[in-house]
């Protein structure tokens, strides 16, 4: 018997299956790319997708309603946090930044060790901010360069602190 039948602790429902933003991480490759590196002291995550519209309208539209099919989509990453300038992480983007390089990005759930997201994108806004009264902290706008790929079904399985054979990076 499971769970007693499911009288009482039925893992079924909707609440079970969702997840928390703590456990998804913003990393990005190294230059060389063999080497996924969390951003170091992320809080937040906002991963930003969407289409342009483009209006088909014709005198001959049915009921006066505009009429719209879908053009070019774009993506792009919001991310914050508490600076830690001396990490890998933010070396990485700010050469990238500095050099109008593009980087390799990967969004992963650290928790089930699942890919999400990956692709290639620009760095387009990297402040950092020194309150008098408050920790350190940066905002990151990565804006992207084709397409965000849903890496869910694909066998991209390199977490944050692994190299490129899947074994932990010293």
């Amino acid at each position: 018997m499971s769970y007693e039948d499911n009288l009482y602790c039925d893992f079924s429902g909707s609440a079970t299956k969702a997840v928390a933003g703590k456990d998804i991480l913003l990393s990005v490759f190294n230059m060389t790319g063999d080497k996924l590196l969390a951003v170091a002291g992320q809080q937040g995550l906002t991963i930003n997708r969407s289409k342009d519209s483009i209006e088909v309208t014709s005198k001959d539209t049915k009921g006066g309603w505009k009429a719209k099919i879908g053009g070019m989509k774009e993506w792009s990453i919001d991310n914050d946090g508490l600076y830690i300038g001396d990490d890998e992480s933010h070396k990485a983007l700010t050469k990238a930044f500095n050099d109008d390089e593009f980087v390799c990005i990967k969004v992963v759930n650290q928790k089930t060790k699942e890919s999400m997201f990956g692709g290639i994108a620009i760095v387009t806004d990297y402040p950092i901010e020194a309150p008098f009264d408050d920790a350190v902290t940066y905002s990151i706008s990565l804006e992207g360069n084709g397409e965000l790929v849903d890496l869910s079904d694909k066998d991209a399985d390199q977490m944050p602190g692994e190299g490129s054979n899947g074994g932990v990076e010293g």
